[in-house]
Parts: C-alpha cells; structure tokens; sequence
C-alpha cells in the first residue's frame, strides 16, 4: 500500500505550487537517490551512492573517469607504465590543498596506503592486492610498485575508493563545495579556464539526494535536471511514471547480478540442485519483465569483453528452450527429492518493486519443478541471497574473487588455489588461463547462479549535454551542459 501510495503521490508532486521554482542562471541541480551525501574515508566502509559521487567530484584520484568512462588526468597531470608492468609513476600537479598547503608526493602516498593496509575496509582493497607498495619519489612524484602486471590498475584508481582526501574533508577538485543555507544540499562549484583567451566559465550543481518517488517527481516538476543512483529495485517507479521522453538512461553497466547460496547444509547445499534450479530460470522472462532494452542474459560468471579473457563459454542447456527442457528438469526433480518432497527455497532480497518482481518470477520458475519460494526474514535466515554489484574495471579477477572461501559461505578451496597462483602469476597469458580455470569451477559447481547484468539508471533532462553511461555507471558532474568535446 506504502508503494501504491508514493506512486499517485508523484504526478501530484508534479504539480505541486512552486515546483518549477527558479534556480541561479547556470546551476545544474542534481538529485541522487538515497541517503544525503557525507564526505567519508573508504577505509572506513563501503561508501552509499551519493556518498561516492560526492567523493569523486570534490576529491579526484590520481586519475579520475570522463563522462564516457575513459580515464582523464586527475590529481596527477601525467604517468608513465614500465615496460614490465610493473611500476606506475605518476607526477603529481602543482597545486594546493583548499587551506592552502602545498600538496606532494608524500601525502599523497600515505593516503593511497592507508586505504590499502591491513585495516582498512575499503571494498576495492582486494582488487589492489598486487600492489607492493606506494612510494614518494620526488615531492611530485609518486610510485606504485606492483607484484605482478595489473593492466586494469588506473580504472580502480580512478573508483572514488582511491580519491585523495585529507583530514576526511579535504580534497583537490575538480570541485570545492559548501553547504546550503538549509543544510540539505551541498553547492558545488568549479572554475574552468576555456581556450587560448585565458576566458573563466563557472561551473554550479547543486547536489542533493531524495527518496525515488521525491526524486522522480521533482525531475518530472523540473526541479532538478539529473537524476542519479537509479537500480533495478526502484526501477517500476520509474517506469510508471509519465517522465520525458527519452530522459530515462541506462548504463551499459558491467558486474555481477545473480544469486549466492548463502549457507552449508540442507536440501540445496548440492551442485546438481544448485544447477537444476539455475537451468529453470527464464532469464529472459524476467528481463522481459523488467523491461530493459538490450540487457542480455547471464548464465556464467564471466560476462564478454573482459581484459584478456575470451567469450565465455555458455552451458550447453542455454540453447535449448525452457518449454523444451523443462521436462527433463522436472523429472531430475522428482529423482532428487520425490514427488511431493521439496525444500522451500528462502532468498533474502531488498525490501522494493524490483526486489518484488524478481522473486515473483523465480516463484514462478522453480514452482515448475515443485519448489516454494519465499523471501528470508534475514539473510542469516536464507539459502540465497542478491549480490547486485557493477565491477570497478574489465579485470575478470574482480568477478571470480568474489567466491573466496572466507568471503562466501559456500566456496571451493582448489577454486581459492587458482586464484593465488594468477595472482602471484608474472606473465599474462598465464594469469588469465588460470582465471578462467577458476570461473569454470564456480560455473561448474553452480557457487554462483547468474541471472544479468546490473541495472543502473539515470533521468536526464534535455539541457544536459554531458552525459553518458558508461560500463563502470560513475557520472562525473564536470562540463554536465557541454557537448563530449567542448569541455576541457
């Protein structure tokens, strides 16, 4: 009821007195979906959207992401790679904290590491375990030395996990901020020096964040111009409601959408029950139902056009229709457990529309098999749970680790021993053969069960120019009016 209330409640937003209010000439409002934007350290936790965009945007990497997802120069105006791949070498601007402290190399280099130690809880650590260490050379220049070649090194850093960030609130841009008079937006704001005439434009946005019906009725009332953090949970809000036409975006977003089991013991703690229920999904069913254009289906871990890593090899069943091997599936089902004898299947899932229509339709595909689905009151109490994650870059390593034994808890430890020899490997090739060896065991033991990709969506108005999605779903708010390439 919750639900069908805050839809009728977003047209009548729409209309609401003072929804088209002006704004300052040439400020760009942005609205992300969630909690209010906090500046905080990653080694402190996994940051929440708006968090991230925050970070990003005020405390730039060494390297950071253009609108396209390409990397730019961020804090370091340049770098150089070693033949070997084994050293980074950045050289870092000559420029300021927003006290007014000269940067350099060296607080720059016991920042990366502290997000890297022991105890921090960055969640892109791991990514970063071939770096050896993070060294000032000059106070401009800077070193990260490295294990073992990591060729998908700058798109990590470019994540606002490895922003720099001093103190836990200072930053070096692109933009400086400062609260609104209300306390509930941050402005944001950025000088940009345009051509050879040496000429200044001023960049403003106005970030805030709202729940998903406030913000698509705010877009819709145009009180905002970006919505932000869009997922495939409050997806149905968006599509019920009347926004314009062609302003709903979705990024070509890479990562993990699927199930994990979530606990040893009990009727579905079984590679062939495991692989009987992902052979019953209707992938495409529920991509039908969530009504994305051009999302394709998933059935192993591994997606296409990961850094060394050919096309995945997909399971044999896919080129079969479910009507047709449906009764085949039936029938193992009725071999397993018997006829009438079946264990409920519990997934913990976000408490959401999205959420709601997924479980809907994996009810409506195991219950052919004489499953009952329900959701987990916990997710200590389910045997399935969600992960919805878009991957940091194209390194396949990011997928697989993600199955570790300490990390998941039903796991393969000969999986774990590939995943340390690519790892510690020194060529290449040999890496990825032994990635790919690992993604055919969790594939084989079915430790992940792959439905997607992640959903990641964005509402744009007409007046920006600077958008685009992108396969990391991170959204730069520089040059968010100019058209890719009129910017700097």
């Amino acid at each position: 009821m919750r639900r069908l209330l805050a839809l009728l409640l977003i047209p009548a937003l729409a209309l609401a007195p003072g929804a088209c209010r002006p704004r300052p000439e040439g400020t760009v409002n942005v609205v992300v979906i969630g909690s209010e934007p906090k500046l905080r350290d990653p080694s402190q936790g996994p940051l929440d959207e708006a968090d991230a965009i925050l970070l990003q945007n005020i405390a730039q990497g060494l390297v950071r992401f253009d609108a396209s997802g390409n990397i730019v120069t961020g804090l370091a105006e340049r770098w150089n790679v070693s033949d070997d791949g084994l050293s980074y070498i950045f050289r870092i601007s000559a420029t300021n904290w927003p006290d007014g402290r000269k940067i350099n190399a060296q607080q720059v280099a016991r920042l990366l590491k502290r997000q890297i130690a022991q105890r921090s809880r960055n969640p892109l650590k791991d990514a970063l375990g071939a770096v050896e260490d993070v060294v000032a050379m000059t106070d401009r220049v800077i070193e990260i030395r490295l294990a073992a070649p990591r060729p998908n090194l700058l798109p990590l850093l470019a994540q606002p996990e490895f922003a720099i960030l001093r103190d836990g609130r200072l930053g070096t841009g692109p933009f400086a901020y400062s609260s609104a008079p209300d306390g509930r937006a941050l402005h944001l704001t950025r000088d940009v020096t345009a051509g050879d005439d040496e000429a200044v434009r001023r960049e403003q946005v106005v970030l805030a964040s709202e729940s998903t019906g406030a913000a698509i009725a705010g877009f819709v009332a145009g009180k905002s111009d970006l919505v932000l953090g869009g997922t495939f949970a409050d997806l149905p809000f968006v599509q019920n409601a009347k926004v314009p036409r062609g302003s709903l975006r979705f990024d070509p977003a890479s990562g993990l959408f699927g199930l994990v089991p979530a606990r040893r013991g009990g009727g579905l703690d079984d590679p062939e029950v495991r692989r009987l229920l992902s052979q019953a999904i209707d992938r495409d069913g529920v991509i039908a139902a969530l009504g994305i254009p051009n999302l394709a289906s998933r059935a192993t871990v591994l997606e296409p056009g990961l850094d060394g890593i050919g096309t995945p090899v997909v399971p044999a069943w896919t080129g079969t229709a479910l009507a047709d091997r449906l009764p085949a599936l039936q029938e193992q089902a009725n071999q397993m457990f018997g006829v009438a004898d079946r264990p409920t299947i519990r997934i913990a899932l976000p408490e959401s529309q999205g959420a709601d229509l997924l479980l809907r339709e994996l009810t409506l595909d195991w219950s052919r098999l004489g499953f009952k689905v329900e959701r987990a009151r916990s997710a200590a109490a389910a045997d399935f749970v969600l992960i919805d994650e878009v991957a940091p870059s194209a390194s396949a390593a990011w997928f697989v680790r993600h199955f570790r034994c300490g990390v998941v808890a039903v796991c393969d430890p000969e999986t774990d021993q590939l995943l340390d020899s690519a790892r510690l490997s020194q060529v290449p090739a040999q890496r990825y053969a032994l990635l790919a060896q690992a993604a055919a065991r969790i594939d084989d033991q079915q430790l992940f069960i792959p439905i997607t990709a992640p959903i990641r969506w964005s509402l744009v108005a007409k007046r920006i120019q600077g958008f685009a999605g992108n396969r990391f779903a991170r959204h730069t708010l520089t040059d968010l009016e100019e058209k890719p390439g009129s910017g700097d």
